[in-house]
């Protein structure tokens, strides 16, 4: 069970009137500024979550924990992110839960590392830029701690190249071009395992259908997941102008034996 109560060390978001959203690590002795004045993190230390806070020129804050969704769209990034209404079908789709043997090529900001790590997988990431691959294991330890990180490794790799792991549960993909990667999955998925791969191209899609077809990958399937919000204020109800439409396409296949 969470403490109730916030403590130093804990990464929060303040809310104001308005629904921006600010995110930091409390820290003792340190400050919280915007444009409304500044909050003293020893106010916020050993408050209740969901407490409001004022700043110094009297600005009244919501303070919680941020959800794993609000850290994303908030979090350090270098590479784009897989967005949570795709993170959440994934997760569902490639069936990540605890024990799972992911390795996950193209792991970019850890936006989707952290969804399948909170499911309780044990991961090895293959990432080509240092740089890409340093801050997915920062974002990964700010949110779920220092602990997280035994069960999960990165590593500078080209999975065109190939995978050494063998006998893993699932191969999760987000890369150009996830056609390459179908034989070196073939050899390092279990019988009965699981490969998913996001992309932004229909084309791609395509030529990952094709490479599919000629493996001994069986039952694949490709979705897009759409994402539209309702504006409702009293007896005004209706659909958001704006939705979050196309991110990418999943394509998910099983691997006979």
């Amino acid at each position: 069970m969470t403490d109730p109560l916030l403590a130093e060390g804990d990464l929060v978001q303040f809310i104001d009137n308005k629904d921006r959203r600010y995110q930091a690590t409390l820290t003792a002795g340190k400050e919280f500024h915007l444009h409304s004045g500044y909050i003293r993190h020893d106010d916020v230390i050993g408050v209740a979550e969901g407490s409001t806070v004022q700043t110094t020129r009297g600005q009244s804050l919501l303070v919680v924990r941020p959800t794993l969704s609000e850290f994303i769209l908030k979090m350090p990034r270098g590479a784009q992110v897989i967005y949570p209404k795709d993170i959440g079908p994934i997760l569902m789709m490639a069936d990540i839960g605890p024990g799972v043997r992911v390795l996950e090529s193209g792991v970019g900001s850890g936006a989707l590392s952290m969804g399948m790590l909170r499911a309780g997988a044990d991961i090895v990431g293959y990432e080509l830029r240092e740089d890409f691959a340093d801050r997915a294991r920062q974002n990964v330890e700010r949110f779920m701690g220092a602990d997280v990180l035994d069960r999960y490794q990165v590593e500078l790799r080209d999975c065109y190249e190939g995978i050494d792991e063998r006998d893993v549960d699932r191969v999760v993909l987000d890369l150009p071009e996830p056609w390459q990667v179908v034989p070196h999955a073939e050899k390092a998925l279990r019988p009965g395992g699981l490969l998913l791969a996001y992309t932004p191209s229909v084309m791609q899609v395509a030529q990952l259908r094709g490479a599919l077809d000629r493996s001994r990958f069986f039952a694949p399937s490709t979705t897009e997941v759409l994402q539209r919000g309702w504006y409702v204020e009293g007896q005004a109800v209706r659909p958001d102008h704006r939705m979050v439409a196309h991110t990418g396409f999943l394509t998910v296949a099983r691997l006979g034996a």
